[in-house]
């Protein structure tokens, strides 16, 4: 197993390198750029401004700057927008809120999503099949940006009963409304998947074996079919995961939560390379990580794979 993950990991590190040069050239080579606007500053101030930041060097000599800092210092340079703050600081301050209302959000949609799934297979062509059908089917056709929006008008509007934005760490009343808005739609899809995927184990010649033998259902289960039956769900789990923290933008415009996603957004508008290229090698750094758990769980329940 170890020589499984070296191997991922090999491959991770170059991918990582390529995501970096690849947008940084992307970014820069997009017409405009941080001090250009409606109105326009004068040559002698814009010059002095990309001599500062660096930005009049030639892109190979910003590429290897901009890869040196991250790589020895782990720097990921100044904001354009916000010359006060840096980078790792907007990062640090929005980052954690960002992965705890993500995490959180992961936890309810797989927990939710995976025992509906397992309870309607189960039942299959029962009222409580069509009903874990029915609630999946209505989750998926309320994506996020339709959920916040009604979470906020019920709950804070209408009854009172949740604050409408903010976050605290140490208020969970603040979690709740981002968490729903933000699971419901993975968790269909994840109830969707395990329903289907359970179905197919439930019918393979030995699961017919273990019941034939007099095993008890429960035993059958959660012995023999959950764990083969997790094979699709989990390579689904990696990218719903990156989702979750990408997709935070809705959450963080609805309920102001102070997440990266808005600043990830903002920096965009704003041409704010540094913070752009930060969130990105974030979001590219957390993809190719837990794509590399996924590879290890896969090697996990399925010893032939890491052949």
């Amino acid at each position: 197993m170890f020589a499984f993950v070296l191997r991922r990991l090999a491959v991770a590190i170059p991918t990582l390198l390529l995501l970096i040069v690849f947008s940084f050239t992307l970014m820069h080579l997009a017409p405009g750029g941080p001090f250009t606007g409606e109105r326009a500053l004068p040559p002698q101030v814009l010059a002095n401004l990309e001599a500062r930041y660096g930005l009049n060097d030639p892109l190979w000599l910003q590429i290897w700057n901009y890869l040196v800092g991250i790589v020895v210092h782990f720097d990921f340079g100044p904001s354009f927008v916000y010359p006060d703050r840096t980078v790792n600081q907007l990062i640090a301050a929005g980052f954690p809120v960002t992965l705890t209302y993500g995490a959180l959000s992961f936890a309810a949609a797989v927990i939710f999503g995976v025992s509906l799934g397992v309870v309607a297979a189960i039942r299959h062509n029962s009222w409580t099949d069509y009903l874990a059908v029915g609630v999946s089917i209505g989750a998926q056709v309320l994506p996020n940006f339709v959920m916040a929006p009604l979470l906020v008008l019920v709950f804070t509007l209408w009854y009172g009963l949740l604050p409408g934005g903010g976050w605290s760490f140490n208020d969970p009343s603040f979690w709740i409304m981002p968490v729903i808005a933000l699971a419901t739609s993975y968790m269909a899809s994840i109830a969707r998947i395990t329903r289907s995927s359970m179905l197919e184990v439930l019918g393979s010649n030995h699961i017919r074996t273990a019941r034939a033998k007099g095993m008890p259902e429960r035993r059958v289960i959660l012995r023999h079919a959950l764990k083969p039956a997790m094979l699709p769900v989990i390579s689904y789990l990696g990218p719903v995961f990156v989702s979750m923290i990408t997709g935070s933008v809705v959450i963080d415009i609805y309920f102001s939560t102070g997440g990266i996603g808005k600043a990830f957004v903002d920096s965009a508008l704003n041409r704010d390379y540094a913070v752009m290229m930060g969130v990105t090698i974030l979001v590219g750094a957390l993809t190719i990580l837990f794509n590399l758990l996924v590879d290890v769980l896969y090697a996990w329940i399925d010893p032939k794979i890491r052949y």
